[in-house]
């Protein structure tokens, strides 16, 4: 479980996020929503700890993070795994390579067991036999693949994925939704996807955060969601002909 609490971050002058609250649970795909600029890529890297709030403190189970110094964050790093918006894939790296450039860093293992890892997580994700390719002979669902293959390495307790599906066709963005949702339930994960994409959220949305100007505005389910009357919510959600549809559904 990931508990984050009164979470401000500020650049300069200008307020990201007021006061975020939130439970993230094991086993559940949280989403955090919202429009361009209303903090949620900023979030995420608060809770992971690539940004320091002024405010506020990030728990995972139970264990305060915010306030650990680097050695003290260390154990807790090896457990949470990163899946990158456009993937971070290191270009001069084969598949294997960058797969194995996570283990390199937090094991112990040797150099077959690395090489076992990481065809282990190849064929987890469907890609087998693509070990000795590099990045620019990938698609882009396959670059995002590989990023989850990366993210799956240390058999993570905590699992972030940013903007998943950015960039990708409606068919292969379901195969994706549908993989980290797996991965979820297979590893008990407690994993928390930023996303815009509404396909993701009707799919995958067991837990829905939405921020609008830095402030949550709302939270539940994604049935909850189309029931919901917070104006500044709906205006988001069915800005999309589908959604509207869908609202209608439930009616």
């Amino acid at each position: 479980m990931i508990e984050i609490q009164n979470i401000h971050k500020s650049f300069g002058d200008k307020k990201v996020l007021t006061g975020i609250d939130a439970i993230f649970e094991p086993g559940k795909v949280s989403l955090i929503i919202g429009g361009s600029g209303s903090g949620k890529s900023t979030l995420l890297k608060c809770i992971v700890g690539l940004h320091k709030p002024e405010q506020g403190r990030v728990f995972f189970d139970k264990q305060e993070f915010t306030t650990m110094d680097f050695e003290g964050k260390v154990p807790i790093r090896k457990e949470i795994g990163m899946l990158f918006q456009n993937s971070a894939l290191f270009d001069s790296m084969t598949v294997e390579q960058n797969i194995i450039f996570t283990l390199d860093m937090f094991t112990e293992m040797s150099k077959s067991e690395k090489r076992d890892r990481a065809n282990f997580c190849l064929e987890r994700v469907n890609l087998i036999n693509t070990n000795k390719l590099y990045p620019s002979e990938l698609s882009g669902g396959m670059k995002k693949r590989v990023g989850i293959a990366r993210a799956i390495a240390m058999n993570p307790k905590y699992l972030f994925c940013d903007e998943p599906n950015s960039g990708l066709d409606p068919a292969t963005s379901i195969l994706i939704d549908e993989l980290i949702q797996e991965l979820t339930q297979e590893y008990e994960c407690t994993t928390v996807v930023v996303t815009h994409d509404m396909n993701s959220v009707m799919g995958i949305g067991e837990y829905i955060m939405f921020l609008h100007q830095g402030q949550k505005f709302w939270e539940g389910s994604n049935r909850d969601m189309l029931q919901s009357d917070v104006q500044e919510l709906n205006d988001f959600v069915f800005a999309s002909p589908l959604m509207k549809a869908a609202k209608d559904t439930m009616k």
